[in-house]
């Protein structure tokens, strides 16, 4: 299947879940002034006006203040989860704006040796490159329990699969295990991934459950350890 990009989320939104991602990792602090607005659209690379937007959204969602006269400050998430709350792959030198490249999608027969989940014989097979910055550096392989949808097509999905699994399949992945180690990388792996397929990388298997508590999804991750890590953090 041709590789398909998905319908982006709107440029202040991915600015915005950019930020909500420096906060996650501390790198904004809870009351700090954030630099003047025409600096920091000049750092992201975009204009006041798509900034403003940005900020506006993270100050409805209850994590920016914006004083009069003063400026903008971080305040603390009050419970609110970015949509990458669960994407744990950072670059080497911290944080990084994902976004992510549909390879394929097929309703497959589960694989045999797969763990527990889900009440379908059969499941979606999405693979996706995921890109940090614009640097490839995660090759994905989600199997989704089929009971959810009869078809899914890349159409139907999105930057962020959980939010498109909310969105569409009225599906809410509440909480996941993850489990990382090293192994290599799959063979269907494309050349734009950094890692050739065979050789050693890093790895993340997880397993991930609905708002009803059933196991909803299994999930493979290969990351290049060249361009960047997990990371989960304890607050």
């Amino acid at each position: 299947m041709v590789p398909h990009e998905p319908t982006a989320l709107p440029l202040y939104r991915q600015i915005g879940e950019l930020l909500v991602r420096e906060i996650d990792a501390g790198r904004l602090l809870e009351g700090e002034r954030l630099d003047p607005e025409r600096d920091m659209a000049a750092q992201l690379g975009t204009s006041v006006g798509t900034l403003r937007k940005a900020l506006a959204f993270l100050e409805r969602e209850g994590l920016l203040e914006r004083r009069q006269g003063s400026g903008n400050y971080v305040r603390h998430r009050s419970g609110r989860d970015g949509v990458y709350a669960f994407f744990r792959i950072e670059r080497l030198s911290g944080g990084g704006a994902p976004g992510a490249e549909i390879l394929s999608v097929e309703r497959c027969a589960k694989p045999a040796g797969a763990p527990q989940f889900g009440s379908a014989a059969h499941a979606h097979r999405i693979r996706r490159l995921r890109r940090l910055d614009g640097i490839p550096a995660v090759a994905e392989e989600i199997w989704l329990d089929g009971s959810y949808a009869e078809t899914l097509t890349p159409d139907d999905l999105g930057e962020s699969l959980y939010l498109a699994y909310k969105e569409r399949l009225d599906l809410w992945i509440m909480r996941a295990e993850d489990r990382v180690s090293v192994a290599p990388a799959p063979a269907w792996v494309p050349p734009a991934f950094g890692v050739r397929p065979d050789a050693m990388c890093g790895h993340v298997e997880r397993i991930s459950w609905s708002q009803t508590g059933a196991r909803a999804e299994w999930s493979q991750s290969w990351f290049d350890p060249a361009v960047a890590r997990y990371v989960q953090r304890i607050k």
